[in-house]
């Protein structure tokens, strides 16, 4: 297999292994942020243990797990196509002197087969990757979103994709700009503080074996998953809100954030946010442990 075919079978599956296990997160988010009201401020915590009761009491405990399809066709080639790119885009900005770190020492056979950026390269790489595949996906983001939401009568994947096709070009880029927003800081910064992390903890749990390196991976992804998500999640609110409400007053960036701030205010802005922070918190240290620890079962060498 290629070293490109590499990086697609290890991202393919990190993408099916956190989307699984954490559907039920990324569920209980889209229902949290669906809402369209001024109501009381409820503590979260409740909120989230209501919405949890009803849908366990309406469609069992696999409910949970509604828009799983959704999220697997948009996760498992998006992580894909994701990993992959930002590899290629990374090992060739590791030939530019504008980017790349010269390492100081010979890295561990376990502890990445990925290339040094300065902070600035990784900052570009992942914003720039994450902005292309977003947009080649974004129609599986809508879809993924309105399963999720259950305001629509959708009685299979395919029949909600005939249904997206016949309403036009414009439902398949419906809050793009608020996900570009969210996802090109979002990668950014996580690539950032992700090896930077990984540096650092690289120098106190030396990744002498495999099990080390995994920890290391965990553990910088799980931190760098929390600053990227806190910066970036009122843009996760608004993209729901606009790929899910039919009302005038969600069609288009700016109008829906006038709507939520008069609805809700700054706390508005931040509905789902746990959810979302644990999601992408055990979604980081499951997805890039599994990457990276692929990688280098698969090509020791370190080579990409």
């Amino acid at each position: 297999m290629s070293n490109v075919g590499h990086h697609l079978l290890s991202g393919a599956f990190s993408g099916f292994a956190a989307t699984l296990i954490l559907q039920p997160l990324d569920l209980l988010k889209t229902r949290l942020q669906r809402e369209d009201s001024f109501r009381a401020r409820i503590p979260k915590r409740a909120s989230v243990i209501r919405v949890a009761r009803g849908i366990v009491a309406s469609d069992g405990s696999l409910g949970l797990w509604r828009g799983s399809t959704a999220s697997l066709i948009r996760n498992v080639p998006g992580i894909a196509m994701y990993m992959t790119g930002l590899s290629r885009i990374r090992f060739a900005m590791a030939n530019s002197p504008y980017f790349a770190v010269v390492r100081t020492a010979s890295p561990s056979k376990h502890s990445s087969t990925l290339p040094h950026l300065s902070t600035t390269g990784n900052l570009i790489a992942g914003a720039t990757t994450r902005l292309g595949v977003g947009f080649v996906l974004n129609p599986f983001s809508v879809l993924k979103a309105r399963y999720e939401s259950n305001m629509y009568a959708y009685p299979s994947f395919s029949a909600a994709l005939v249904s997206l096709v016949r309403a036009g070009p414009s439902e398949f880029f419906r809050g793009f700009t608020a996900s570009a927003l969210r996802d090109a800081p979002y990668a950014g910064i996580f690539i950032v503080f992700y090896e930077t992390i990984k540096q650092e903890s690289n120098c106190l749990v030396p990744p002498s074996s495999s099990i080390n390196s995994a920890v290391v991976h965990s553990f910088s992804a799980a931190a760098a998953g929390a600053v990227a998500t806190l910066a970036t999640h009122p843009f996760d609110v608004i993209k729901t809100k606009i790929q899910v409400r039919k009302e005038e007053r969600y069609h288009g960036f700016l109008r829906t954030v006038r709507t939520i701030w008069k609805q809700r205010g700054v706390s508005g802005f931040f509905d789902g946010a746990s959810l979302r922070l644990s999601r992408k918190v055990a979604s980081s240290a499951i997805g890039w442990a599994v990457y990276e620890g692929l990688l280098i079962l698969v090509n020791p060498n370190g080579h990409g």
